[in-house]
Formats: C-alpha cells, sequence, structure tokens
C-alpha cells in the first residue's frame, strides 16, 4: 500500500515539474489553430459572399453592343417632307430640319481599314500590350493596379488595369463612377462585359470602337477618337498620319488635356518617347524609324475643319439660331430624356448635345416661315388706329392639328437672333379673359345637359359673397370696354356665347359648382398653371385666374370643338430614337374624352356664331371660304387680348400685350380677330394639306332644328318668330305650345 502511494506521489511531482517551456508552446499551438481556423471560416465566408456579390453583375445586362458606335454625337430634329411621294423610289418621308450638337465637342467616325498601322500600334503598344492575347480583361495588369493602391511597389508611376476593351466598354456607357464602392461595383460590370464583348466580337471590331471613342481632349474642345483628333492636331484625314504623329496621339491618352501637343508640346514629346519605346520594345517598329519618328519636327494646326461625308449636308455648318419652335422641341426632348432615364434636366440636357439621338418632329415648315414673316410684319398689327409705330407690343401664336401636334409656334414679334430664349407662346402666363368660357362654363354644362343651344337665360347677375357682405356679380362689358348694366331680358344660350356676356357663365358655374369646372379645366383639359385659389368664380368664370394660362395650353384645350371632344397631349416631337436606333419615345394615340362628340359638335356651331353674326365678338376674324370656330378674350382691365380659332384642319390661337401688363387702348379689343386672320388667315383659306377641307362636319348624334325664339322650345305650326339651331339628339327642347 505504501508502495502505491508512493508511486502516485512520484507521479504528481513529475506532473507539477513539467517544462513550462512545452506548457507555452501548447498554449501558443493552440491559439495558432484557433486563429487559422477563424481565419479559414471568415475567409469561407467573405468568398462566399464575395462569390454571390459579383454573380450579381453575371448576368444578361453585362452585354454591350459596338453596332452603333459609328453614330455621331450630333442629334438631328427631323421634319415630315412636305414633297414626299409615298409610291416615289428616292424620295425621302423625312428631312433634316436641325442639327444641334455641342460645339466644343467634336467627333467624327473612321473605319479600322483607313486607320494606319503605325497608329493602331501605338495605342495598343501604349495601353494594352497583350491586347491581341487576353479574353478582354489583363488579370496580371488587374492584379499589380490592385496591389499598388495599399502597397506603392511601383511609386508614382500610375499602373492601368483596364484593357482596350473595358476602355471600349467605359467609353460607350459612360459607366465611370470613382466612388469607392460604386467604383468597385463597376469594375466587376466591366469586367464581365469586357468578357461577354470579347465572345461576340472580333478584336479588329474592338480596337475599331476604341479608336473612334477614345478622348484625345484639349483644355477647351472635346476631340473625341483619332479620326478628329487627326483633323483638329494635323490637319490631315487619320489616313495620312505618320509614325510621329501616330504616337504624338497614342501617348496623350494617360492625361490628354495636360499631354496634348497643342497646349502642352513639351509634355506631348514625352509621351510620345514613351509610346514610341514601348513600339520598340514589342517590336512594331525598327530602331530606324524609332529615331526617325523622335526627330520629326510636329506641325500643329489646331483647327476644326469637318471634312468628312455625314448623313446631312448641312448638319455641320452653323445653322444660325434655332426658330422657337425647334427651342421648344429641344425643351421637350431633353424633359423627355431626363424622365426616361431618371436623371435631372440639366444632365438631360448634355446628353442630347452629345448623344446623337433622332427627333422627329411635327413642325410645318412652311407654315413655320410663314407665321414667323407674318408676326414680324409690323401692319399686320395695325388696326383701325392702332398706332403703326408701337412695335412694344408683345404677341404669342401657335398652331396645331387635332390630335395635338404643334405645327408652327412664333413667341415674339421681331427676328430671332438667339437660341433657346423666352417663348411667349409656351413660357408666358397671361389671363386668356373670355377664351376661359368656352372650356370652363359652356362646354361642362351642355355636355351636362344644362342647357341645349336655344336655351333661354336671363341676363342678370348672381349673388356672391364679396368680403362677407353678399354682391351682385358679374357685370357685362361692351366692345369698348365700358360696364354694361344687366338688361334682364331672357337671351338664348348661343347669343349669350357670342355676344360674350358674363352673366350666363356666372349662371352655369353657379349650377356646377367652381369646384367642377376647375376641375374640369385641370383634370380634362391639362391646364397646369391652376393654383387652388382659382376654384373660385372670378378665375374660371371671367378667366380671372392667379398666374393666367400658357397659350399653348389654351390652344390645345381648344382642339375638343374640332375632333369631337377628344383631347390629345400637345407635342413638338412624334418620335425620338438614341444613337443605337432604339425608341425611346414614341407618341401615342390615346387621348381623353373630355366631352362628348354631340356637345363638341353643338359647341362648334355656337363658336361659328361668335364669327358670323353681327353682334359676335370674333366678326373680325371671318374667312372667306372656310369653316371658323372662335372666342376672343380679354382680361378686366384690358391688359392681355387673346384670340383662339379652329378652321377644320387647325387649331391656333394668339395673344398680344405689354412685357409689363398695361391697359391696351379699349377700342382694339374688337380687333384681335382681325389680328389673327393677319397672321393666319391666308394659310387658313389656301392650305394644300391632302386632308384639308373646308368645313366641320356634322355627327350623326345631332340634328339641325327649328325652334322658337320667344320659348327657346321647338318650333311647332303655332310659331311665327323661328331660327334654326343644332341639337344633341339625346337632349333636344320639347316643342313649343305656341302660347307666346
Amino acid at each position: 500500500m505504501d508502495e502505491i502511494k508512493n508511486k502516485t506521489a512520484k507521479k504528481r511531482k513529475k506532473k507539477k515539474s513539467t517544462n513550462p517551456a512545452v506548457k507555452a508552446l501548447k498554449i501558443f499551438g493552440t491559439v495558432l489553430l484557433s486563429v487559422f481556423l477563424i481565419i479559414i471560416i471568415t475567409c469561407s465566408i467573405f468568398a462566399t459572399v464575395l462569390t454571390i456579390y459579383v454573380l450579381n453583375f453575371a448576368d444578361t445586362t453585362t452585354t454591350v453592343s459596338l453596332d452603333k458606335t459609328e453614330a455621331s454625337n450630333i442629334s438631328r430634329f427631323l421634319s415630315e417632307n412636305p414633297d414626299y411621294d409615298e409610291e416615289g423610289e428616292d424620295s425621302q418621308e423625312y428631312e433634316l430640319y436641325y442639327a444641334l450638337k455641342n460645339t466644343n465637342k467634336h467627333v467624327v467616325w473612321a473605319d479600322l481599314e483607313d486607320i494606319p498601322q503605325y497608329l493602331q500600334d501605338a495605342f495598343v503598344c501604349t495601353e494594352d500590350e497583350r491586347f491581341y492575347s487576353h479574353d478582354g480583361v489583363d488579370f496580371k495588369r488587374t492584379f499589380a493596379a490592385f496591389v499598388n493602391v495599399f502597397i506603392p511597389i511601383y511609386g508614382d508611376r500610375q499602373v492601368g488595369g483596364s484593357t482596350i476593351t473595358q476602355q471600349t466598354i467605359k467609353n460607350i456607357t459612360g459607366d465611370d463612377s470613382r466612388d469607392s464602392i460604386k467604383g468597385i461595383e463597376r469594375k466587376i460590370r466591366e469586367i464581365f462585359r469586357s468578357i461577354n464583348v470579347e465572345k461576340t466580337y472580333a478584336k479588329e471590331d474592338i480596337l475599331q470602337s476604341y479608336l473612334n471613342l477614345v478622348p484625345l481632349t484639349t483644355q477647351e474642345y472635346d476631340i473625341i477618337g483619332v479620326q478628329a483628333a487627326a483633323n483638329f492636331y494635323f490637319g490631315k484625314d487619320v489616313s495620312e498620319l505618320d509614325l510621329a504623329e501616330s504616337a504624338s496621339l497614342a501617348g496623350m491618352t494617360s492625361a490628354p488635356a495636360a499631354n496634348n501637343p497643342y497646349d502642352s508640346p513639351e509634355n506631348n514629346k514625352i509621351r510620345q518617347k514613351y509610346t514610341l519605346n514601348h513600339m520598340l520594345e514589342n517590336g512594331a517598329i525598327s530602331e530606324q524609324e524609332y529615331n526617325d519618328a523622335l526627330a520629326e519636327e510636329l506641325v500643329v494646326t489646331g483647327d476644326i475643319n469637318y471634312s468628312s461625308a455625314t448623313i446631312y449636308e448641312d448638319e455641320t455648318k452653323d445653322q444660325g439660331p434655332t426658330s422657337y419652335f425647334m427651342d421648344a422641341a429641344i425643351n421637350q426632348t431633353i424633359q423627355i430624356i431626363a424622365d426616361n432615364y431618371g436623371i435631372s434636366y440639366e444632365e438631360a440636357s448634355a446628353r442630347l448635345y452629345d448623344g446623337g439621338y433622332t427627333i422627329y418632329t411635327t413642325v410645318d415648315r412652311d407654315m413655320q416661315k410663314k407665321v414667323e414673316k407674318e408676326m414680324q410684319t409690323q401692319s399686320n398689327f395695325t388696326t383701325y388706329q392702332m398706332n403703326a409705330d408701337d412695335d412694344t407690343l408683345w404677341s404669342g401664336f401657335i398652331a396645331m392639328d387635332y390630335e395635338g401636334n404643334v405645327k408652327a409656334v412664333v413667341g415674339g414679334r421681331n427676328e430671332k437672333t438667339e437660341s433657346r430664349v423666352y417663348n411667349i407662346a409656351t413660357d408666358a402666363t397671361r389671363s386668356p379673359g373670355s377664351c376661359i368660357k368656352p372650356i370652363a362654363s359652356y362646354a361642362p354644362a351642355l355636355d351636362q345637359d344644362l342647357m341645349t343651344w336655344s336655351t333661354l337665360f336671363t341676363d342678370e347677375p348672381i349673388t356672391i359673397k364679396v368680403d362677407g357682405k353678399d354682391s351682385k356679380w358679374p357685370v357685362n362689358y361692351s366692345e369698348t370696354g365700358d360696364n354694361e348694366n344687366w338688361s334682364y331680358k331672357q337671351i338664348a344660350t348661343w347669343e349669350m356665347l357670342a355676344r360674350s356676356l358674363n352673366t350666363l357663365p356666372a349662371q352655369l358655374v353657379k349650377k356646377m359648382t367652381p369646384e367642377y369646372s376647375y376641375n374640369f379645366l385641370k383634370e380634362k383639359l391639362d391646364i397646369t398653371t391652376l393654383e387652388d385659389a382659382d376654384a373660385d368664380y372670378s378665375a374660371v368664370t371671367v378667366g380671372g385666374l392667379t398666374r393666367g394660362t400658357k397659350l399653348e395650353e389654351l390652344v390645345g384645350a381648344y382642339m375638343i370643338f374640332g375632333n369631337g371632344g377628344k383631347k390629345y397631349d400637345v407635342t413638338y416631337i412624334s418620335k425620338i430614337e438614341d444613337a443605337d436606333g432604339n425608341a425611346i419615345f414614341e407618341k401615342n394615340d390615346g387621348y381623353k374624352q373630355a366631352i362628348s362628340e354631340s356637345t363638341a359638335y353643338v359647341m362648334n356651331r355656337m363658336m361659328q356664331n361668335v364669327i358670323n353674326t353681327e353682334q359676335g365678338t370674333g366678326r373680325y376674324a371671318k374667312l372667306s371660304n372656310t369653316d371658323l370656330v372662335g372666342k376672343t378674350g380679354t382680361s378686366s382691365v384690358w391688359n392681355d387680348l387673346s384670340f383662339v380659332g379652329c378652321t377644320p384642319d387647325y387649331v391656333s390661337g394668339i395673344w398680344i400685350g405689354y412685357e409689363n401688363p398695361k391697359t391696351i387702348p379699349t377700342n382694339e379689343y374688337q380687333n384681335i380677330g382681325a389680328i389673327w386672320k393677319n397672321i393666319f388667315g391666308s394659310i387658313a383659306e389656301n392650305e394644300k394639306h391632302k386632308s384639308f377641307d373646308k368645313t366641320f362636319k356634322m355627327p350623326d348624334s345631332v340634328e339641325k332644328l327649328t325652334y322658337c325664339t320667344k320659348t327657346g322650345k321647338l318650333a311647332s305650326n303655332g310659331c311665327y318668330s323661328t331660327a334654326t339651331g343644332y341639337y344633341k339628339k339625346s337632349n333636344e327642347p320639347e316643342y313649343c305650345n305656341g302660347n307666346h
């Protein structure tokens, strides 16, 4: 027993006397193993997450097309060719209207076969020595560039990881984010896109795109591609460049604005030698060629001279200031691009000027020129006692078809000398005056069957609250601008409209409520300038709107009286294609049925009486052989005069007033229709459009009937005073019983 105890004690003593170094090694080993396992697990997790992250970019969206990179950066606005013959073999349906370009950016395409081998080799040797052997990504360079970010093994020397394929993709897509996280995402996208492009296209196709898209800019001009660069720097076609000039261009790429031969010839010489060294090392040139190129003195011209042929003859020369129509078309195009890509208006503007878009406009170029000429003719604004020398009156005019396609627009009376200027027809917001009546009171009331052509209404005011007190409102105005007492006579609907009396619109708005009229203008007729305060009697009855309306929108609202009640979007553009030929916008055929077809035609006939009767306020606009529907408008203090007229093919309108609103001589109120006629009358009478007609056609839903002028009901045998009117079949009056 004692022996056993002694053995146990010896073991314990032996255990306690274990070497401390061994113990430390065991602990260190355990820790090291734990750290190793943690690293393995962490790396596995990281690798898994990274793999998932990277695979998110390896989808079909990584494909980039090189097929249309030859399109120039010029955006082309086209118009329908009036001489187009559908059966003609050589005729064009569209022709150039205006070429829009960034005047500081120059792009001219060159096919690879026209680019000297010297120039091709210079860029390959400088930018991507293994271009012909890699599959889109040079992973050796990519890894070296990545390591150099953390460990500057290359010192201050820049190490580029992007291949020519990657640079081409960057130039095509504009995907060049420098943000740390987004930059990583961009690089991953770029890698997958490069691999896919290399699978789809030959090296020659990729190099051709690269050489036409590479930025070779100066401090002032954006020179894009080797053809534009050869043209600018050396005054040559790219096919004429020698080795020295080729190396000069290829050497610029790391920092073109600082290394180009125009701004910095000393820096360019250093970079030229750098390129020649790489060409010599890669066997692209001999030592003799190397020495000769270094010794050559470059002759730099620094002049833009477009010599290559383009799609349209006039697109590269100065076409002068844009027309008012072009201004509006450009503005609308920018907004469409912004909406399409979810970018700001400023970014969209830059894209338009650089993006090579093709825009199909709605302009009638002959009409545009004629209206411009008439608006600049002073005598057209001289009617009766108006001072012929008063050229301070502002004016705007616009004409469109019944699907909202603008054909002509002029935003001022003087010759246009600048582009993108203030346009009175599209930018100004002025009071429409009585032009509001057909669209805010008469049309919606007739559509609700609150009246007919011949319903008799008393010429009397309604009672409204003014400063908390009951007040009779509104007064009528005469053609001389004087207040006219209420007659308290029974007057038919059509005559109330023809004479532009204020009392009936007020009565109709009261029945419908101002809120209803307000919503009708906003929702059905697309008037965008309305304020909340405009849901009020004055605003929707006599046009006393807070901000007024744009002439463009006012005229657009009147289209419903010539097309069966349909409200289309007003547009200057029918289609937009990007540089790849993809349609990013097409005007659809959709419309809102603002009022019924029958309501539209009855309104049309009532408004013809505004023109055709002696008491009609628009009688001075009457045409000789063409139906005209119209309405005059004036603000309450005679600051604004308007006229909107509808012929069977076009709806058009004019506004006049002063830049700083002030009273226009009241005896000119009656002559706003005459001014419209001076501007547009000859066009309306002599239009040769193939669909043109002289009259509006009556739909089956309307009847022309005889009514009793004493009762406003349909005439019977006992009625001795009758006239004819137009009625919706769905709401014909009852017959008069003859008891007058």
